[in-house]
């Protein structure tokens, strides 16, 4: 008996359910209808001069911006300045001949550069003084033609 009292409740609940389901939907129509069919020319959006979008059209008497060619950058920005010394100079800070690599400290930047042993032009050792060029390896910033001072 206990399970036709627990199936009579669930399928209460079901009607109850797709009643309350029923009644939304119908709400939901009476909503749309009342405002009313959008016409095309109320779904229609403009880009303005700043590229967002507004409902009103341009003003063709409104002046429009002149864009020179030459400031259009495609790509990334350039980063700092092209036109700097390639050469740098700095300390090494870990040097360890038997593995071949190490780390110099630039000097300008006080940034960790690595160094392989094959980038060298002549042994070097820890607190030294080099020069050095700078590449992008791929993990990082990588020091070649390393030459002491």
């Amino acid at each position: 008996m206990a399970d036709s009292y627990n199936k009579k409740e669930k399928e209460k609940k079901r009607l109850k359910k797709a009643k309350l389901k029923k009644e939304r939907r119908e709400q939901r129509k009476i909503e749309k209808e009342e405002q009313g069919p959008k016409s095309f020319e109320d779904m229609i959006m403009y880009v303005d001069e700043d590229g967002n979008l507004t409902p009103e059209p341009p003003d063709p008497t409104k002046k429009k911006k002149e864009i020179k060619v030459e400031d259009i950058i495609l790509g990334a920005a350039p980063v700092g300045d092209r036109n700097e010394d390639p050469i740098h100079k700095g300390k090494v800070k870990f040097f360890n001949s038997e593995k071949g690599f190490g780390f110099i400290i630039d000097d300008a930047t006080n940034d960790s550069v690595f160094v392989h042993i094959n980038n060298l032009s002549e042994e070097i050792t820890e607190n030294d003084k080099v020069t050095f060029e700078v590449e992008m390896g791929p993990k990082g910033l990588n020091a070649v033609n390393v030459n002491k001072v």
